[in-house]
């Protein structure tokens, strides 16, 4: 049963969660996929604490019929469901570098990127650490099988043979929905995000969705676009087809001849 099929996001709170509920393991790859093309991402409780804490802010804009409390799922709290308004975007050729990591990409930079190389391992460094810990594991394992079906997608960056950055998402028609990044070198991520976006944009992807508007993401020269026309970009493709970005080896310089620096 498609237990987001009957949520209308268009009149969801905008700055909250737009529902609650529903299970990552009854929706499965098909169902995940089929919230983001709804503009939807879900955010699961890293545990009962973070559950009860839902249930506490939320519970009252729930009861009003304010937030939708989907059925399926042992716990309804335990899985949040956002699709923000505004939501801060970036063109595939607009990931800001800034001079200085440019210029350090053209002239003495050994390291090399690739996508869908290493994509467990990208997962793995965006969970580790983290809080709160919304990467859980039923979460990455509905990713994982997204990812062999060719609809999420990583970025890399390394140095030798060492994983030093990376960001993975999930493609939807034109738009690429950012879910997480990692660095382990300074500035690694964002080599990762320009990357990505770059290989997005040559293979014909439009859009890159970074989520959760804040001063990292505006600093990479996201944008804010209202949810209406995000939805409506996420319904410009053709079908059900995703872009699939080309995952060559290729070396991270080239990134700093193209820059966005400002």
């Amino acid at each position: 049963m498609d237990v987001l099929g009957a949520l209308d996001v268009r009149h969801g709170p905008g700055d909250g969660p737009v529902a609650f509920g529903g299970s990552l393991g009854a929706l499965g790859p098909g169902g995940l996929l089929a919230a983001y093309r709804r503009g939807l991402f879900p955010l699961p409780a890293a545990d009962v604490y973070a559950s009860a804490y839902n249930e506490a802010v939320y519970g009252d804009d729930v009861e009003a019929g304010e937030v939708a409390l989907l059925p399926g799922g042992a716990d309804p709290y335990a899985l949040a469901w956002w699709s923000p308004d505004p939501r801060p975007v970036i063109a595939p050729d607009g990931v800001r570098l800034g001079s200085r990591l440019a210029r350090r990409l053209r002239n003495r930079s050994t390291w090399w990127t690739s996508a869908d190389r290493a994509f467990g391992r990208v997962l793995a460094a965006c969970a580790e650490g983290r809080q709160p810990a919304w990467l859980t594991e039923e979460l990455a394992a509905v990713l994982v099988r997204l990812h062999e079906l060719g609809a999420a997608h990583s970025g890399e960056v390394w140095e030798g043979e060492e994983l030093i950055g990376g960001v993975f998402g999930i493609a939807v028609g034109p738009v690429l929905s950012l879910d997480s990044m990692f660095h382990r070198r300074p500035d690694a991520a964002r080599v990762a995000v320009a990357d990505l976006g770059a290989r997005f944009g040559a293979a014909g992807g439009r859009l890159l969705d970074a989520q959760w508007d804040g001063p990292h993401v505006r600093s990479l020269g996201a944008e804010p676009m209202a949810r209406s026309r995000y939805l409506a970009e996420l319904s410009g493709g053709s079908g059900d087809s995703a872009v699939v970005p080309d995952g060559a080896p290729l070396p991270a310089a080239r990134l700093g001849e193209s820059a966005r620096l400002r």
